[in-house]
């Protein structure tokens, strides 16, 4: 391919009239990135590359994708845009004894890179020279920059406009048209009754009905009560509303919304969404201390900050000499800011054979059917991840004939050993409140989020997720009449408390608490941490343990009764993926951590949970659907005649009358309480032999 080297180096020189004309076929093509742009100029759409890697990153001056040597020719044929940004950053090493100081040496005035970029360099010891140039294809023709003089005003502008650009993985500002809440008129002086009522931390019921979703809690009373009712057949009965209309209190805070940095609070007199100031004290008063979960969000305590350092270096192996591993399988991802709970999920996720056929075995068709803007596409991501952990082009040995030329060069060529997955989490945490910020996450809810992510974009016939369904067999037995209803459900996670009463080692938890109070009445250093031993048989048995179902409307009866509810495999997955839930909420509202050890076997056997179905002498309940519950409308007496209700059973929610409503009882789906916290997520390989399908 022919190469022509302009203001840089090269044979031929070109006026700058004549560059200006080799640059008017491409003007309409090149754009000034406005507000609003994403300008990704520190890693490549398709790969890990970046403008440290050895061919640099190609910034398309139209689309403002990033893209690697590997793969800018792939973008050009699709798109037909010649004009790209082409961006080098050289580090190299000091000369001793060179003045100097902690600010890099800059070629041609331009540092386009963060440094943060190349955290695992020290500034002391390198200079870092960022080089920039416009390239045009197909012919690959360079020109160097800067050259004000010589090049039109609009790519001059263009080119330092992207330059300047702010990376595109920072948090932007909220959307300018949504509406900023105004401070209560009543939050200053708002009146709470000193009735002694305190809310736990769960088990809420409006009371004045069984609706247990979209309650409210009044703020001067402490009444929970349920929301109004929409037409989509969601909400609730409107009881807050009454007990409003009925007392005039005005406030009410929405349960399940409380966290450190606030909740929703509605007043019920100026009709609208408010803030309240003082919402940490009016929750306060009611048993809900805000300021302590604040402290504990994290379940850690100051105190407990000097034990895990030294947990921690046992199990980073400190003091060891331990053999560092590369290549393909043994690359890392950077931790980019509590964002431990996506590395642990994807490196289990791309260590399954199936997951790594469907995206890096199918990673040239992913990329050439990508659409034009890959770094909003699932598979691509995928795809890139899977590649960038698999390939070993991003966890490379340092060869000693190449460490002996660099010292002779005095040159550094930094050989990029684990990649940074900002892309793949901006792009699969853009719609999720909390996996956009960076804040501690449940690996157990990213997990279910990525199988979701997976089953709505296919790739290919083969659909990975399947390796992690199973189904479940759920039978509910009406303590009163004893018969029995079996259902199944889909499932991808087992999940299994943690059995406490199950302990091992009971007398020294009970020796080590004496000794803690002890301490901490006389002010000493704790004692050595002792925690609970909980063998994890103990764990599994609870899982096919009877529980009792809420609510229980039994149709042998026809009526409310009690009933209780067993769990066991009605198909068993290839890879069984465990969460042993150690996250609990206190009487305080403050989510505690159990600190326990738990024995995990080499080997698990569930073969004892396979599902039997429906056994002789068992009798089934009558196939009866509970009463339809139909909300009082607090406006009227209007509804719908039956004709049209079954006319509108298939229509978009948004086009049904609000005086038109069926509530819909729904039951066998996930319920995950909202106050999970980061939780043990490991992944076991089962050998079945007689699996059933």
């Amino acid at each position: 391919m022919q190469r022509a080297a302009l203001f840089g180096g090269g044979d031929a020189q070109m006026a700058a009239g004549d560059l200006g004309e080799l640059l008017v076929p491409y003007m309409p093509t090149i754009r000034v990135p406005k507000s609003g742009d994403r300008v990704y100029k520190t890693e490549c759409a398709f790969s890990y590359d970046s403008p440290d890697s050895e061919g640099g990153l190609y910034v398309c001056m139209n689309t403002f994708l990033g893209f690697g040597r590997e793969h800018i020719e792939r973008h050009y044929r699709k798109t037909g845009q010649c004009v790209y940004l082409h961006l080098k950053r050289h580090v190299i090493e000091k000369v001793p004894g060179a003045s100097g100081g902690a600010l890099p040496k800059r070629r041609n005035a331009k540092l386009f890179l963060d440094l943060e970029a190349n955290g695992d360099l020290s500034s002391d010891d390198f200079e870092y020279e960022d080089e920039a140039k416009l390239v045009i294809f197909p012919d690959h023709y360079e020109i160097s920059l800067p050259n004000i003089e010589e090049l039109p005003a609009l790519v001059t502008i263009a080119s330092d406009a992207l330059l300047s650009a702010k990376s595109p993985y920072r948090k932007q500002d909220p959307d300018s048209w949504e509406e900023e809440l105004q401070a209560s008129k009543h939050a200053k002086s708002l009146v709470q009754l000193d009735n002694g009522v305190r809310i736990p931390p769960s088990g809420w019921k409006c009371s004045k009905c069984d609706l247990r979703e979209n309650l409210w809690l009044n703020l001067t009373d402490g009444s929970v009560l349920c929301g109004k009712w929409f037409f989509d057949g969601s909400g609730g009965n409107g009881h807050a509303m009454e007990h409003y209309k009925e007392t005039g209190y005005p406030l009410a805070v929405k349960l399940g919304t409380i966290t450190p940095d606030g909740a929703d609070v509605y007043s019920f007199d100026e009709e609208e969404p408010v803030l309240d100031p003082h919402i940490a004290k009016h929750l306060a008063h009611f048993g809900i201390d805000m300021l302590q979960m604040q402290v504990a969000e994290n379940g850690l305590r100051d105190n407990d900050i000097k034990p895990r350092v030294s947990e921690w270096e046992v199990i980073q192996e400190a003091g060891v000499k331990l053999k560092p591993m590369y290549g393909p399988g043994y690359t890392g991802m950077k931790n980019l800011g509590n964002s431990c709970y996506l590395n642990a999920v994807m490196q289990a996720i791309f260590s399954i054979p199936e997951f790594q056929r469907a995206y890096v075995g199918n990673l040239p068709r992913i990329f050439d059917y990508s659409p034009l803007d890959p770094t909003q596409d699932f598979n691509t991501q995928m795809a890139k991840l899977g590649h960038g952990l698999l390939s070993g082009q991003y966890s490379k040995p340092p060869m000693k004939s190449e460490l002996i030329e660099q010292v002779m060069k005095e040159e550094h060529k930094p050989q990029q050993n684990g990649i940074s997955p900002q892309m793949f989490k901006a792009f699969i945490s853009k719609d999720h409140t909390e996996f956009s910020s960076n804040r501690q996450q449940d690996a157990q809810e990213f997990f279910l989020h990525l199988i979701n992510l997976v089953e709505r974009n296919p790739v290919g016939s083969e659909n990975p997720s399947d390796v992690f369904r199973f189904l479940v067999e759920e039978r509910t037995q009406c303590c009163q009449s004893r018969k029995v209803r079996y259902t199944e459900r889909v499932d991808y996670i087992m999940q299994l408390p943690v059995a406490m009463e199950a302990a091992t080692n009971k007398d020294e938890l009970i020796a080590y608490e004496l000794k803690r109070r002890e301490a901490e009445a006389a002010r000493r250093a704790p004692p050595e941490l002792v925690r609970a031993k909980i063998p994890f048989s103990a764990c599994l048995q609870a899982f096919s343990e009877p529980t009792n179902v809420e609510d229980f409307w039994s149709s042998a009866l026809q009526a409310k009764s009690a009933g209780v509810k067993t769990s066991r495999f009605a198909s068993f997955p290839q890879y069984l993926v465990v969460q042993i839930k150690k996250f609990t909420f206190g009487l305080d509202w403050i989510p505690k951590k159990l600190d326990v050890s738990i024995d995990m076997p080499d080997f698990l056997d569930i073969s004892h949970l396979r599902a039997m179905g429906l056994q002789p002498g068992e009798e089934e309940l009558p196939d009866i659907a509970p009463p339809i519950i139909i909300p009082e409308d607090p406006k009227g007496t209007d509804s719908c005649s039956p004709d049209v209700l079954h006319e509108t059973e298939n229509i978009i929610p948004e086009t049904v009358s609000d005086k038109c409503f069926v509530k819909i009882h729904l039951s066998g789906g996930f319920n995950f309480d909202f106050y999970l916290l980061y939780q043990d997520l490991f992944i076991l390989s089962i050998l079945l032999l007689n699996e059933v399908t």
